[in-house]
């Protein structure tokens, strides 16, 4: 028996260059002098407590704007 023929799905785009931000969250903790002192403080609390905080800030941030940059519209 023989199948009736479907015309392909096209492939979806998944490669956008606004991908390359997902990068930032990753290399900038990498870079120990930042975070190489314990002054100043913030709150009472040494520069290496307060900028880990600012680095889950910093990855959720990043991440929201590819989202909303890189979306398709469906529907």
């Amino acid at each position: 028996m023989v199948e009736p023929q479907t015309e392909p799905v096209p492939r979806r785009r998944t490669g956008s260059p606004w991908h390359w931000l997902l990068i930032i969250p990753v290399v900038v903790p990498l870079l120990f002098f930042l975070f190489n002192s314990k002054n100043p403080y913030f709150l009472g609390f040494p520069r290496f407590y307060w900028l880990q905080l600012a680095f889950i800030l910093l990855s959720v941030a990043t991440t929201l704007i590819v989202y909303r940059l890189t979306r398709t519209r469906e529907g």
